[in-house]
């Protein structure tokens, strides 16, 4: 029997914050600093567009912007980003569940890279007991987990590093932000990486790159306007283009409303290399919902589809598991492991406990990335709360010319 879908993670438990939230766009920092700029707008209209320029660290001249790349995530890195998640309003009795989830991730991963777990100050012992000696705990204020929304998303120039800041807003004023909202100028300035304000507002999960000049991207998640009111998709496009130094988009539609991302990119079509693409693909029986909907539409897309050097895409399916299999699960379990992270030397998967799908998932991934060592993670915790691996991570990559981690 199939199980309903995910609604890719529970939003609020608190109805009145929600309705607050939604009327006011979102919180202001509780340091005091301006509220970021960026065109989440408010109930009563849109928010002017925030300039491009960059705040906070030092400015990313002209030239630099001219040549920013965005690397592969399978590109070496530095260091791999994580957040202790903070708020039992978020998450309620799954808060330790998910901390040991965390915990077991962020050791998994700092087998491979150095790892940097931000926590609020008052939980960072705990944080650092949970992780052990292997992860650095670097006491930064913050909302949740999802440290590839809310951190910084890293390009590369001829000046170097630079993290845009995409402005994060919570989904669209869905979820409590006032401190994630501050996350990504905070690790930037902490680290001395130039900051550059991106025009529009979204997440790190909307968008996929293949390091080559092609970005993935859905609709829903971006020509949206709880993120940017009044900007065509033709705009959004320009800016990535600018931004991230990418040629060629690929856009899907994506299912609106149904999730608190609106679908991300993330847990739906990956990069394996330039010109493949491994995309979630959900069980037969499974009815139609928000993730089965937008796996047919990006399917039917890529037949046609081209890449910025004119290639024709391969598409490898990933299969889901049986939710059946899963202890535990619920309605808000993201059942993909298309959310997998590439880190030096290896690449961490989802472990669910349907044995079969989950050795399949490990061998179609180990397939796809050669000579990488496949780690499998149990987080069913961080899963029912409809996020997954590649959520709670951010890479920052080595910057050219240095030796990566």
């Amino acid at each position: 029997m199939a199980h309903p879908r995910p609604s890719r993670r529970s939003l609020l438990r608190s109805g009145a914050a929600l309705t607050a939230l939604a009327l006011t766009g979102g919180c202001a920092s509780d340091s005091g600093d301006e509220e970021p700029p960026g065109p989440g707008g408010t109930a009563s209209g849109p928010s002017p567009a925030p300039s491009p320029a960059a705040s906070g660290s030092p400015a990313a001249s002209p030239t630099a912007a001219a040549a920013r790349a965005m690397p592969a995530e399978s590109a070496p890195h530095t260091r791999t980003f994580m957040a202790w998640p903070a708020l039992e309003e978020v998450w309620g009795d799954q808060l330790p569940g998910v901390r040991e989830d965390i915990a077991g991730l962020a050791r998994a991963i700092a087998g491979f890279e150095p790892v940097v777990l931000m926590a609020r100050p008052d939980q960072a012992e705990q944080a650092r007991q949970a992780c052990g000696s292997t992860v650095e705990v670097l006491e930064l204020t913050v909302d949740d987990l999802w440290a590839r929304d809310t951190g910084p998303t890293f390009v590369t120039g001829p000046g170097g590093l630079a993290g845009i800041d995409l402005n994060f807003n919570g989904w669209g004023g869905k979820q409590t932000h006032a401190n994630d909202s501050q996350v990504a100028r905070t690790l930037l300035d902490h680290y001395g990486v130039p900051r550059v304000q991106a025009p529009v507002t979204g997440e790190g999960g909307g968008i996929e790159v293949d390091g080559d000049g092609t970005l993935m991207a859905t609709e829903s998640s971006w020509v949206n306007p709880n993120r940017n009111p009044g900007r065509t998709r033709d705009q959004i496009e320009a800016a990535f283009k600018e931004l991230l130094g990418v040629r060629t988009v690929l856009w899907f539609p994506g299912v609106a409303g149904q999730d608190i991302t609106d679908c991300h990119i993330d847990a739906l079509a990956r990069f394996a290399e330039p010109g493949t693409v491994v995309l979630h693909r959900p069980g037969p029986d499974t009815p139609p919902d928000i993730w089965t909907t937008a796996s047919d539409q990006v399917l039917q897309a890529l037949r046609t589809a081209t890449d910025a050097r004119g290639r024709t895409l391969k598409v490898v399916d990933l299969p889901e598991p049986d939710l059946d299999l899963i202890p535990g699960a619920g309605k808000d379990f993201l059942a993909t492991y298309l959310n997998y992270y590439v880190c030096n030397g290896g690449v961490i998967v989802p472990r669910f406990g349907d044995a079969a799908a989950d050795d399949r998932a490990a061998g179609i991934i180990g397939d796809l990335h050669p000579g990488r060592k496949i780690a499998q993670v149990p987080i069913n915790h961080i899963a029912s709360g409809g996020g997954g691996i590649h959520c709670a991570t951010q890479q920052q990559p080595a910057a050219p010319g240095t030796s990566p981690a």
